[in-house]
């Protein structure tokens, strides 16, 4: 019989902050979902592998090497690894990071 496990972590992530729930984990891929409450920056940092990023919902400002993109629900960008990158949420935001 098939076991099927259904996740209500995206769901019940807070919008508290940043706040960051790996989703997935293993040797070819990663998946997390980040949560952003209005206001709130994500860090500049750099990525180890080239990434795509899933806005769910909310109004986010993806600034990468200090390029501004704005990106709103339901929308997706991709970027190289090793890329500086920061974000800033204009609104309550959930968004994935794959990669």
């Amino acid at each position: 019989m098939y076991t099927i496990n259904i996740n209500n972590t995206i769901l019940q992530q807070p919008f508290d902050g940043l706040q960051i729930r790996q989703l997935v984990k293993n040797t070819r891929l990663e998946i997390l979902s980040v949560s952003l409450e209005k206001n709130t920056v994500f860090p500049s940092h750099e990525s180890h592998s080239d990434t795509h990023l899933v806005v769910l919902e909310g109004l986010i400002v993806f600034y990468v090497e200090n390029h501004p993109v704005i990106l709103k629900e339901k929308q997706e960008f991709s970027f190289s690894k090793d890329t500086e990158h920061w974000v800033e949420a204009l609104e309550n935001s959930k968004f994935l990071i794959i990669r």
